[in-house]
């Protein structure tokens, strides 16, 4: 099944979380997590295996208030089994999502959800 075009307002919505600093969406992360037991620990873990970032990259970016989507396409080495990753995220298949940036978002997003169900770190990383 093909990916639908955004709409307009899906493309507006898009451009505001590209605009927003990462570390105004990381806490909310941080959260869903944190609700579910899991740690800090394990969403930078994520964050890392994704992104190609390190401790020190991710901690950087986070203070510089690096925009989610300029932290999404300067990311030091998109982990290529990212790509691996599949399923629905708020009903959208992440697989199918056409615009780039956006399908990064939604990997994370999808990580996050794995851990917050439970899953063992060694799956959520595709291992």
């Amino acid at each position: 099944m093909a990916a639908a075009t955004m709409t307009d307002r899906q493309q507006q919505n898009a451009q505001r979380l590209y605009a927003m600093p990462f570390a105004k969406l990381y806490p909310a992360l941080l959260a869903k997590l944190e609700r579910k037991g899991r740690s800090r620990a394990e969403l930078d873990a994520a964050i890392r295996w994704l992104t190609g970032h390190s401790d020190t990259s991710l901690a950087a970016a986070l203070e510089a208030g690096t925009p989610t989507g300029e932290f999404f396409t300067q990311a030091p080495a998109p982990n290529p089994a990212r790509l691996a990753i599949t399923g629905t995220v708020c009903g959208v298949r992440v697989e199918e999502v056409e615009d780039p940036v956006m399908r990064e978002v939604r990997y994370l997003d999808k990580l996050v959800d794995e851990l917050a169900k439970g899953w063992a770190m060694e799956r959520v990383l595709r291992r």
